[in-house]
């Protein structure tokens, strides 16, 4: 930066530094004296007597008694709103552009009996008063009611359940709290929050995180003296419950479990995690205490009942939010269309890298989602490369489940001091990891759920800056309904969060984790479940054995080890890099099913933006052995299905169909992976896959025509089905909260259990968690949806963003609206 000497209208030397952001010394006041702030120092200086600043081609000049002086700027988050608004490359890309408007805080006085000690804590950190809905969470938690709050991102909800636990503890050393988080990430953030709030005012309290990373020599501390025990769902479920003998002291003194960010406890996880807190509610019964339940979720349409299903207990609902808001700018884009006749859009990724560079470069802090693991690693790549000579090579980072605790903890790090300008994450940094002031957050592609979306949004301008928010939508159709139809995204209710504790393979296996706990009496229930016949088949099975009215675990395995909460498969396969022979290490893990089209034979698996190849897979051992490659390709593989319906539990009939709900059983089989080139997402080639055929048991929805539709050619009647299976998929998500990879949809022209022309809906997970049954309750509305969508798209004759590509004739878009006109009249025909 070059400092500028000349006089004053007093005859003596003003120096000015000769930088500052445009935003800054456009808003000076139009007098003679301008404030330009110095960013880089937070200092001022002042410019006098000038008779005006002039703006011309981004570069801004002040005319200083006939001399020109040029003043070097770095844009900020504004200045780039502008460029999106003026530049035609990037607003005709834009579909809506939706402005919140700040809110101010809504606030009460502390309550008159806060300990003084916490008061004075709360003092020193600026926290005066409290948020409304704060106040009301202290007042329930301390009359000993359970509650599950709802506000949204950045809205203090930490202190809703912190200041009620302090304040027991503070009156009773011996009193124990369990937080539990659905991640490590949040878990550690969370202990430094806590540990700031106990340290401020030297509190007596001690807090202790109890994870995987968890040194052996700490355990026992942790065990014995923590009042405030920090874990996640897996270590309950695998390390303390098994254990509870080793916990006596926190179980006996329990008086406060904190479920946070409720809405992630919903489908396999949420259905495994209520089976925990059965266990754990059993342990707690046994040692005499009653724990409040406080749960805190994201905005989801049914949070009061997840909290009960979750949890057992009745809960009180705390939605009153009372936290201010900063301005936010939330962007609808898409990409411009490469192929009219298609409808196929320049790529979602590729849009992304264009626009997060523009803020990169600005060192703007900026953090982009990408819905899968692949998508981070490519994303990550393209910015590396862009960036690179700028802003150095560490100062971009990637962050998803797959990483190594030390490297998530250095990148987390590196957001909040500011040596990371740019994160490019999977749904691991969507929850409320404290990382920072960031501005911008990018969406490659809509997340999934309404509430995933905010909670997206809501990572950038946690401050109560102005912050922007840009959804880049990708050719799949459920993207493109969201972003041509921006007023549902705004104006509904957010959806519908599922959970299914009571599957059965589920709940035997927490069955076998609970006898193994504890004995099991003959009328005991777990939860509301009578479990009278599962224990005589766990016995007939030789895991359990009978004596007298009780019920022993007698197997020499231990149960917990063996179940996966967060898959439905039961292990995963550990990824290990031999590039050096000499150094062979573990770089991450995956589950067996997203295994079967990750790392198979010949895939590209990518971390930290390091492409390795796959050059075996032993699944049997469950090993993945690969090698660092440079190849300007990535790898994307098909599975292959096949159903049969098991049983019927519910039918609605109609004159013209059936809609029923039953049990079926998929077979599966990856069948062949495709090479796809980084920039112009060609298929380069392809290969096949080797793998055994995987068999599920599981829950689904289906739609029956009772008529032989013979108006319709067989060929004819094969592609409507197979478009309207596609569109189907993309649109149940809107219904049922649930990624578009939790269930699947099969067309059959002649179904094998009725001989009609059918399409299945199956949940993807062994014995359902409830989507399926919800697509039955709703079928009728989401056909009406599906067809809308196809309808709208301004495809000629079908395309990804719609129908799929899987259809080989022109009338292929007209016979699936047909088709589905047809569905839609039967479900409501007499």
């Amino acid at each position: 930066m070059a400092l500028k000497k000349w006089p004053n209208g007093s005859g003596t030397e003003f120096s000015l530094l000769l930088s500052g952001s445009l935003s800054d010394i456009l808003s000076a006041p139009p007098i003679h004296t301008y404030r330009i702030l110095c960013r880089s120092k937070l200092k001022s200086s002042l410019l006098k007597n000038t008779p005006f600043l002039h703006y011309e081609n981004e570069r801004l000049f002040a005319k200083i008694e006939s001399e020109v002086i040029f003043l070097n700027w770095k844009k900020d988050v504004l200045d780039v709103i502008n460029q999106l608004k003026a530049n035609p490359s990037y607003k005709n890309n834009i579909v809506s552009w939706h402005t919140i408007s700040e809110q101010k805080a809504k606030t009460l006085p502390f309550p008159d009996d806060i300990h003084p000690d916490l008061s004075s804590s709360l003092n020193s950190r600026g926290i005066k008063e409290l948020y409304t809905h704060q106040q009301v969470a202290y007042t329930t938690a301390m009359a000993g009611k359970s509650f599950t709050a709802v506000t949204p991102t950045a809205s203090g909800k930490t202190l809703c359940y912190n200041l009620p636990v302090l304040q027991t503890i503070l009156h009773d050393q011996s009193a124990r709290a369990l937080y539990i988080f659905p991640t490590k990430a949040l878990a550690q953030d969370q202990k430094s929050e806590m540990s700031e709030l106990i340290d401020a005012a030297g509190l007596p309290i001690n807090s202790y995180t109890y994870d995987g990373d968890t040194p052996a020599n700490i355990r026992q501390k942790v065990r014995k003296a923590g009042n405030i025990v920090i874990t996640n769902p897996d270590m309950l479920h695998s390390a303390i419950l098994p254990h509870h003998t080793k916990w006596v002291s926190l179980f006996e003194n329990l008086k406060f479990i904190i479920l946070d960010e409720l809405h992630i406890y919903r489908g396999v996880f949420g259905s495994h995690v209520a089976n925990v807190i059965r266990r754990l509610k059993r342990i707690c019964r046994f040692y005499g205490s009653d724990p409040v339940f406080i749960c805190t979720s994201a905005t989801i349409a049914n949070p009061k009942e997840l909290g009960e299903k979750l949890t057992g207990n009745r809960m009180e609902l705390i939605d009153n939010n009372g936290a201010p808001r900063g301005k936010k700018h939330f962007i609808f884009y898409n990409p411009p269309i490469v192929n009219k006749q298609m409808n196929i859009r320049r790529s979602a990724t590729l849009e992304v890298r264009k626009l997060a560079g523009e803020f990169l470069k600005n060192k703007i802090q900026t953090i982009i989602f990408a819905r899968s693991r692949v998508r981070v690693e490519i994303i990550l790549t393209y910015l590396s490369e862009l960036v690179r000579s700028q802003l150095g090579p560490k100062s971009i980072r990637g962050y998803r489940g797959g990483y190594l605790p030390t490297q998530r903890r250095e990148i987390e790090k590196g957001l909040r001091n500011g040596d990371i300008y740019g994160v490019v994450s999977t749904n691991a940094l969507e929850l409320g990891v404290d990382i920072g002031q960031l501005q911008v957050c990018i969406m490659t592609g809509y997340p999934g759920t309404i509430a995933s979306a905010w909670q997206q949004a809501g990572r950038a301008g946690r401050r109560m800056g102005e912050s922007l928010v840009i959804m880049v939508a990708s050719s799949a159709p459920l993207d493109q309904y969201v972003i041509e139809n921006p007023q549902y995204f705004f104006s509904q209710s957010p959806e519908t969060a599922r959970i299914n504790p009571d599957n059965l393979i589920i709940l035997v296996d927490h069955i076998k984790c609970a006898a193994y706990e504890l004995s099991f009496g003959t009328d005991e229930t777990f939860g509301e479940m009578d479990v009278q016949e599962i224990l005589e088949f766990l016995t007939e099975e030789r895991v359990l054995h009978q004596n007298g009215d009780k019920w022993y675990w007698m197997n020499d395995s231990f149960p917990a080890h063996n179940i996966s909460l967060r898959s439905a498969s039961q292990e995963n396969v550990v990824i290990i890099d031999q590039t050096d022979r000499s150094n062979v290490k573990v770089i991450g893990e995956m589950d067996t099913f997203s295994a079967l089209t990750l790392l198979h034979d010949e895939a590209i698996y990518l971390h930290q933006g390091i492409q390795y190849q796959v050059e075996y897979l032993d699944w049997d051992e469950k090993k993945a052995f690969v090698a660092k490659v440079d190849v300007d390709y990535f790898t994307d593989a098909n599975l292959a299905v096949q159903l049969r319906v098991l049983e019927e539990d519910k039918r609605k009939e109609t004159f013209a169909a059936e809609i029923a709900f039953g049990d079926v059983t998929v077979n599966a089989m990856a069948t062949i992976f495709k090479k796809i080139k980084f920039e112009t997402h060609e298929n380069i080639g392809s290969g096949p896959i080797h793998l055994p055929e995987m068999e599920l048991h599981t829950s689904a929805a289906w739609l029956s025509m009772n008529k032989e539709l013979s108006e319709y050619e067989l060929e004819d009647l094969e592609y409507g089905m197979i478009g309207a299976a596609h569109a189907l998929k993309a649109i149940i998500p809107l219904f049922a909260m649930c990624d578009p990879g939790d269930i699947h949809t099969v067309p059959q022209v002649k179904a094998a259990h009725n001989d009609k022309p059918t399409i299945f809906i199956y949940d993807q997970y062994p014995g359902g968690i409830g989507i399926s049954d919800k697509v039955y309750e709703m079928m009728t509305e989401i056909i009406a949806e599906t067809k809308s969508m196809i309808i709208n798209c301004p495809c000629e004759s079908g395309c990804p963003s719609c129908i799929g590509t899987d259809t080989s004739t022109i009338r292929a878009k007209e016979i699936t609206i047909d088709l589905l006109s047809k569905m839609y009249d039967a479900t409501i025909s007499q």
